[in-house]
């Protein structure tokens, strides 16, 4: 597993490199603050970032969201002093949260949920319902997908069906499946994309192949998927 280790303080980075070598882990870059870590996330994938949040000249919890517009897949545990951050940070859609000080265990733990998520099968099936329906649908059925409270609901080609997962759960999921967050309550198929333009504070607004629906990006969404796509 190759690992990107994140935070403005050099005894902090150390301490953790050291944690995750006693664990097995080797492949570790590090970086001390999110220019750093852009830079390194351009020259190399990475299949985990632990981000501290609070550093100077960046706010990790962007950081986290710009690396996993740039790097699909990619897994993001967070760690902070301080959890008043936790609900931000699994809306970035965060797989771990650690408070520090944190021991090793709870770090191996974190890790381990990184790389269960990973080992997704190939023939991966939603079951979502509509009134008294139920729908079995592959990833490539779904057009896009919208939060809804605590669920999330699908759009297919049989319209809108409702799954029990919160989004981010769901974008965890979809990402080796190529679907992309472009906004707090939208993940989006790239396979099902016919266009998209930029309408007003340089949103961008998408239409799909087979149906009539357009999908608003936010503000900041629009402008991770330009740099992840260079547009």
């Amino acid at each position: 597993m190759k690992i990107l280790i994140v935070d403005d303080e050099v005894l902090a980075l150390a301490r953790l490199r050291r944690m995750l070598e006693s664990l097995g882990h080797t492949d570790i870059t590090e970086a001390h603050g999110a220019a750093e870590a852009l830079d390194a996330a351009d020259r190399a994938r990475f299949d985990l970032a632990l981000l501290d949040i609070n550093m100077p000249g960046g706010d990790g919890l962007e950081l986290g969201f710009d690396l996993r517009y740039r790097q699909s897949g990619l897994a993001v545990i967070f760690q902070t002093a301080y959890d008043e951050h936790a609900l931000k940070a699994f809306e970035v859609g965060a797989v771990g949260y650690l408070v520090k000080p944190y021991s090793k265990a709870q770090l191996a733990a974190a890790i381990k949920r990184v790389q269960t998520a990973k080992k997704l099968p190939g023939d991966l099936r939603l079951l979502s319902k509509s009134g008294e329906s139920h729908y079995l649908h592959k990833p490539a059925d779904v057009y896009y997908v919208k939060a809804d409270l605590t669920e999330v609901i699908l759009r297919t080609k049989e319209g809108f069906s409702y799954f029990n997962r919160k989004i981010s759960d769901v974008e965890s999921m979809l990402e080796p499946f190529e679907f992309v967050r472009i906004h707090r309550s939208y993940l989006i198929n790239l396979g099902a994309i016919k266009s998209f333009e930029t309408i007003e504070q340089s949103k961008l607004r998408f239409t799909f192949d087979g149906i009539g629906d357009t999908v608003d990006s936010s503000k900041d969404g629009a402008k991770l998927f330009r740099q992840r796509f260079s547009v």
